[in-house]
């Protein structure tokens, strides 16, 4: 490993994420990592990294960086204004940084959050199996808090050869349209405790239009705009049960919270509905003032948008990857029921 990157400007919020922390939700401990996977994702995979690499997350207007070393970077999510030595820096696409070059992302014209990635991934210390940045908590990612200037950030080796990416680019088909018709369409699978709420709360919560707060953080979207009725006010608090990435809670005021990765483990506010997992980037895309309304689909209609997004991912795993190199066989493993990619090289073949 090595120092790559030197931190000139922090941002408004540039924390260090990965897929998250699993395993710990029973003693309390939030998951944490990236709020829009598919594009944290799309990011490891576009410089040669396993997907759960550790990136920088940056929220609404990003860091100033000055690469002290060679790298292969990528940077997705929303629309940001980003330049590479003062020249525009794409989106969506490997591109290589030399020594002493200066990486600025400013304000996002088009969602709100960004993710960087850097062929070896950031290289910062394990927290419970994990990279990602608990700020609450001050545990993991760089001294368990939002980067400042000044810090430098540590790059791991990569596990294939970064420059075999330089230039490879994700086609438009595969890139999320954020908030394009100016209403975010969050589709929703309904309870566990809809019996909390009437018949009006459910249509109204249904038909509504809502706006995001300024109080919305990486805990939760908070919601504004037609109240949520629940049956009675003994209907506005449950026995704390556990909280799901995505629950739709609505708190004695009728304002819907959709509970984000930074969210509590359990709750005592009644869930209308749960976000479906493949709009939760959507979400973590809105900024204050953006207005979204809910749908309601079956749980086997998300379970099916879930399978068509992985197999969107795996698909660009393969194109970004076909030609990694003119002798490698690819082949695909499950080992403890997880698939990995592996390309391996088949001997030179001699004369006899």
């Amino acid at each position: 490993m090595s120092t790559v990157f030197q931190v000139l400007s922090p941002g408004f919020l540039t924390t260090v994420q990965d897929k998250g922390r699993f395993g710990y939700r029973s003693i309390g401990m939030p998951v944490a990592g990236a709020l829009d996977q598919y594009s944290y994702r799309v990011a490891n995979l576009l410089v040669g990294n396993d997907q759960d690499a550790a990136c920088l997350e940056i929220t609404f207007l990003g860091p100033t960086l000055r690469a002290l070393d060679s790298a292969v970077i990528a940077l997705t999510g929303g629309a940001f204004q980003a330049t590479l030595n003062e020249q525009p820096l794409p989106q969506w696409q490997a591109v290589e940084v030399k020594e002493n070059d200066i990486i600025t992302i400013s304000e996002a014209k088009v969602g709100a959050r960004g993710y960087l990635a850097v062929a070896g991934g950031f290289d910062v210390p394990m927290v419970m199996g994990s990279r990602s940045t608990y700020i609450r908590g001050k545990i993991g990612g760089f001294q368990g808090r939002p980067l400042q200037a000044g810090d430098e950030l540590e790059v791991g080796l990569p596990l294939r050869k970064p420059r075999h990416y330089i230039g490879k680019f994700i086609p438009s088909e595969y890139i999320p349209k954020y908030n394009a018709s100016g209403i975010v369409t969050l589709r929703v699978i309904m309870g566990p405790q809809e019996n909390c709420f009437s018949q009006k709360g459910l249509q109204d919560f249904l038909m509504s239009t809502y706006t995001v707060t300024s109080e919305s953080d990486r805990m939760g979207c908070r919601l504004e705009g037609a109240s949520v009725e629940h049956l009675s006010m003994d209907h506005a608090q449950i026995i704390s049960d556990g909280i799901p990435l995505g629950a739709v809670q609505i708190p004695g005021d009728g304002m819907p919270i959709i509970m984000l990765a930074d969210a509590q483990t359990t709750g005592g506010y009644p869930k209308i509905a749960t976000v479906c997992t493949v709009d939760l980037p959507l979400v973590s895309q809105c900024k204050p003032g953006d207005e979204v309304h809910f749908l309601e689909i079956t749980r086997d209609e998300a379970i099916s948008l879930l399978k068509e997004q992985e197999d969107k991912l795996y698909e660009l795993q393969l194109i970004l990857d076909s030609d990694i190199s003119s002798t490698a066989k690819h082949f695909r493993v499950m080992v403890e029921n997880r698939y990995y990619d592996v390309w391996v090289e088949e001997p030179e073949r001699r004369n006899s």
